[in-house]
């Protein structure tokens, strides 16, 4: 009885709050999900329904056994119904094993199938998505809501039907033996449920608070612990005030522990005192009734065995419903995510870039980033509600045009709208009028594997995966060799260093590349740019972590990468930009001026003023400290 109080205050600890109605739509979608997994489904549930047969089989034979015993039956029928207690426990052992094996089997599986969509569907949202949706928020989808929605098949359904089965099959047999004791163990039960239910949910919001406590402790853990996070602390930090912050949650989670540990314990024994003064009226009642002929003394014995058998299914069943509507809940959360409409999708009938050199156009294009409500979620973003209001444009009419092999600089102030046109060229948005053209091509029209095969980009923090240097390399093209990975990183200027490092190309580079320096970080997303040899080529800023020796030892290099591709180049260094075929001035979303370096300097506009201001060598008055 012990183990049904602790069953009992587990299922319902563990179950969520929410009391949402049954959703067909959601029903329907949980079905698809099971379909591919129907045989062992089926399975399943009918060994679930003959372990609950077996499971009452033995109290009744027990009871036999006892008969037999007090009427001095022959030995053979005794040793015979032992041997048929000892055969079914030895099937009741191999069917629980069997239903466990199925229960992993299928569980894991949907696991699989909802990771894998899940993680399929969240690599196709925009940019935008991942700019708004916490990390942390969205990797929880893929981690515990999944595993609820898992623990629907592995353990809420099973348990239901084989609870079911065996209340139904226990209540038969004790009918039969006894109707008065039946009835009288019943009367016990709400003393036995209505503890649980209360009791588990003050265990429940004991263990919400402490996971939250985990939580908040967890995220100032990740944060101060990153490289970037530790740098931060130890510059402005206040190292007391973050370790008095940290101890406060950790004591709080500790004082909760104790709670906890202290309402399980008083709720554990009230239940045993419960249990214990069932199986006394079992005992204390059957008995009367042994004494006076109106019983069999074996039946006493299976009452009370059975008694164990019928607690644990009626509690059990008595929170189904809290767990199949956490169940619920955790599909419903991720079919939420599933539910989100990617807003860049490819065309049925999307065509291939074309062979050969490829130009780069835009045609007079307006661009909002998109509102909230059109990429994300508000769980995801952990807010009440999500912001509908209309993106805000920012380029307005904006219109040029790159020959193949040609070279257009984008320059002008921050948050001028440069890098929102080079993120428009990958198609990592679409425009909102207007069009972006690869080689005469609509991007909308284009298949997304070859616009990544043709246009290669370095951004001013170019991103390194926590993984080895030859991984983070080969993202660029798979199947190249070690001789071509040490010829680009050669040509980027990174032979020696790599080499230098213990694991050479084996080296893992730490999150976000922070092993490396901010050169060689960008040098080696250099070198996997030239691994990838596009035909299209975007530099944001790619230069920006750059000292002046690196910077000529890797503009050497994408000289020669660069040659006969269509660039486009975006660049605070207006020196880097010189020999650029067209250089486009971008303030406010708008192109307010274009022409070549030499021409833009003489006209004296906005290009002039920002090359003066960047080379001005007058001298300036120094702030004493």
């Amino acid at each position: 009885m012990e183990s049904t109080a602790w069953s009992s205050l587990h299922r319902v600890m563990y179950a969520r709050d929410e009391q949402r109605p049954f959703s067909k739509a959601t029903l329907r979608r949980i079905a698809a999900f099971a379909r591919p997994h129907r045989i062992l489904l089926i399975l399943f549930l009918l060994l679930s329904v003959v372990m609950a047969i077996l499971t009452v089989a033995t109290p009744v034979l027990a009871g036999r056994v006892v008969d037999a015993i007090i009427e001095g039956a022959d030995q053979n029928v005794v040793i015979g119904l032992a041997a048929l207690i000892a055969v079914i426990a030895v099937a009741e052992a191999g069917v629980g094993l069997l239903t466990r094996w199925l229960s992993a089997n299928i569980g894991e599986s949907l696991i699989l199938d909802l990771r894998t969509s899940v993680f399929d569907h969240v690599q196709r949202m925009p940019i935008a998505f991942f700019t708004r949706t916490r990390t942390g928020a969205l990797v929880s989808r893929l981690n515990n809501d999944v595993i609820g929605a898992q623990r629907a098949f592995s353990d809420t359904l099973s348990g239901v039907v084989s609870n079911f089965v065996t209340l139904l099959l226990t209540l038969v047999v004790m009918l039969q033996m006894s109707w008065q004791i039946t009835v009288l163990a019943l009367v016990l039960l709400p003393v036995f449920v209505l503890p649980a239910r209360r009791m588990g949910t003050r265990l429940a919001q004991l263990r919400r608070e402490s996971a939250n406590h985990n939580a908040e402790m967890g995220t100032q853990m990740t944060e101060r612990f990153s490289a970037p996070g530790a740098t931060l602390v130890k510059l402005y930090g206040r190292p007391e005030e973050e370790s008095a912050e940290f101890a406060a949650r950790v004591r709080r989670v500790r004082d909760i522990g104790v709670r906890m540990v202290m309402l399980q314990l008083v709720f554990v024994t009230a239940l045993t005192l419960v249990s214990a003064l069932a199986l006394a009226l079992v005992y204390g009642l059957g008995g009367f009734y042994a004494l006076r002929g109106q019983l069999d003394a074996g039946a006493v014995v299976a009452l009370a065995l059975l008694l164990t058998r019928l607690y644990a299914p009626l509690t059990s069943l008595a929170n189904a419903r809290v767990e199949v509507m956490g169940a619920l809940v955790s599909f419903e959360r991720v079919f939420e995510v599933l539910d989100l409409e990617p807003l860049i999708t490819e065309k049925p009938d999307a065509r291939r870039v074309p062979d050969g050199p490829v130009s780069v156009e835009f045609d007079h294009v307006h661009f909002a980033y998109p509102s909230a409500d059109r990429v994300s979620l508000a769980s995801l973003e952990e807010v009440a509600d999500l912001d509908t209001r209309g993106g805000v444009e920012v380029l307005h009419d904006v219109a040029f045009r790159v020959e193949p092999g040609e070279m257009v600089a984008l320059v002008g102030s921050s948050g001028a709208g440069k890098s929102t046109i080079a993120q428009l060229i990958p198609r990592l948005y679409d425009v909102d009028s207007g069009g972006v053209r690869l080689a005469d091509i609509d991007v909308r029209d284009l298949t997304a594997e070859s616009i990544r095969t043709t246009l290669g980009m370095v951004t001013q923090d170019g991103h390194l995966f926590h993984e080895s240097i030859r991984a983070n390399l080969l993202l660029a093209r798979p199947g190249a060799t070690d001789d071509e990975l040490w010829e680009v990183l050669h040509r980027a200027r990174l032979t020696d260093v790599i080499a230098g490092l213990p694991d050479g190309l084996d080296t893992v580079v730490g999150e976000r590349g922070y092993r490396l320096s901010g050169g060689e970080r960008q040098r080696l997303t250099i070198a996997r740019l030239l691994l990838a040899r596009p035909r299209v080529v975007i530099l944001d800023e790619a230069t920006a972590h750059l000292d002046s020796t690196s910077e000529a030892a890797v503009s050497d290099a994408l000289a020669e990468v660069l040659s006969g591709r269509t660039v486009v180049v975006i660049a605070h260094r207006l020196s880097t930009i010189r020999a650029a075929d067209l250089i486009l001035v971008i303030e406010d979303g708008r192109i307010v001026e274009r022409g070549r370096h030499l021409d833009l300097l003489a006209a004296g506009g906005r290009y002039e003023e920002l090359y003066q201001t960047q080379f001005d060598t007058k001298p300036t008055t120094v702030p004493v400290l």
